[in-house]
């Protein structure tokens, strides 16, 4: 592969994928009501942290994107937990001690149960998300600041907002269009508030999710659900980076002026494209192509595209690969893919693309959510066994 010096090789996941959910976390919550199997100690990460980390330089994977589980240092409002503090000093510390360089990440799906509770919930509340939200950034900036390499504060923001309160699928569960509209914008938000604590010291990155977005057929309903999924997917971030401007589908355009050009990178998630039938469903895209047991299909032109995309509309702003990876039994699968996407890569890099870094998704097997433990996406067992596919980011790596 023929990426640059000092390009970024990393693996990602959050706490409570690896070291399962934070008891006063909504998360653990969702799993005491069923609504999501039982994420136990995830994949043992909080024992084996040290492990894990030599285990990922070993193979060339210098960099880990980690999360910062609020309701673990924060169970309950302004009352910090010492003892989970110091512990994670100790994983960040671990990891530079193994020469990984930790990047952190300080929403990923799961928040403290008491942040939810106020005002009209979570980050839908002004007030929660510009006083307590704020003052978590803050805390974490002074308390983790001096170990971290680069900050990634909100991951995959829109698929937060339609999980949350579009789809139904994590907490708190609602299927409300207008409380959709609102979080979005109340993500938006954060991720500015979390731009003005962080700025100036090691690079802060975006972590959003995004996809190149295709109506399933000729037909006008097709098309038009396919624009409105891009204009939440692709124009509310897209002109908050670029223009300044608070663009969200159902609501007011509003001028937020510190939004443009926020953040030092760009980063973004890519697992596949989205395919938009004419009743507004998403579908497999392109249909032809094999699909993972969650129904997506892994397509590395699509990454291709969005690499072409945010290059284009972000006029060459360095962006950040933040999250690629396949969930499959097929280690085989893996590899090919993997391999395709890095020829992807190479490809942009070669046309001027000013891509600075990967992160794999993930390193060590992990609970993935829904799906419990039953799709892995690991370039390493849950025994700590490198995979062939391990083999290849190592070679990607090194070369």
């Amino acid at each position: 592969m023929g990426a640059p010096e000092g390009f970024i090789w990393g693996t990602t996941s959050s706490s409570t994928q690896c070291e399962g959910a934070a008891p006063e976390s909504d998360w653990a919550d969702w799993e005491r009501r069923g609504l999501a199997p039982r994420s136990g100690d995830g994949n043992g990460f909080a024992t084996h942290f040290a492990e894990d980390f030599r285990l990922y330089a070993a193979h060339g994977l210098t960099h880990h994107r980690l999360s910062i589980e609020w309701a673990r240092i924060e169970p309950a409002e302004g009352r910090r937990d010492d003892a989970a503090i110091e512990h994670q000093r100790a994983v960040l510390e671990a990891a530079r001690e193994a020469g990984v360089a930790p990047w952190l990440c300080l929403h990923h799906v799961s928040l403290p149960g008491w942040f939810t509770e106020l005002g009209e919930g979570a980050f839908r509340d002004d007030r929660a998300r510009s006083y307590h939200w704020a003052r978590h950034v803050a805390f974490c900036a002074e308390t983790f600041g001096d170990l971290a390499a680069g900050w990634q504060p909100i991951h995959e923001p829109t698929a937060y907002a339609t999980g949350a309160y579009l789809t139904g699928a994590m907490p708190p569960g609602e299927r409300d269009p207008e409380h959709f509209a609102q979080a979005l914008r109340g993500m938006v938000l954060a991720w500015r508030d979390a731009w003005r604590e962080l700025r100036g010291g090691p690079p802060v990155a975006t972590a959003l999710d995004l996809a190149p977005v295709f109506p399933t057929d000729d037909s006008v309903p097709a098309a038009r659900h396919a624009r409105a999924t891009e204009a939440v997917i692709w124009t509310t971030w897209v002109r908050a980076l670029r223009d300044g401007l608070l663009v969200v589908p159902g609501l007011p355009e509003v001028e937020v002026p510190d939004l443009r050009d926020s953040g030092d990178l760009v980063g973004f998630t890519h697992c596949s494209a989205l395919g938009i039938a004419r009743d507004g469903s998403t579908a497999p895209y392109p249909s032809h192509r094999r699909t993972t047991a969650l129904g997506s299909v892994p397509w590395p032109e699509g990454l291709a595209l969005v690499l072409r995309r945010l290059h284009e509309e972000l006029d060459g702003r360095p962006l950040l690969l933040g999250g690629l990876g396949l969930g499959t039994d097929d280690d085989a699968w893996r590899c090919a893919y993997l391999r395709e996407c890095f020829d992807v890569v190479d490809e942009a890099i070669a046309d001027g693309i000013d891509l600075r870094g990967l992160f794999h998704r993930t390193g060590v097997d992990a609970y993935e959510w829904l799906q419990g433990s039953s799709v892995p996406y690991g370039l390493f067992t849950r025994d700590r066994e490198p995979r062939p596919s391990a083999e290849v980011a190592r070679e990607a790596a090194e070369r």
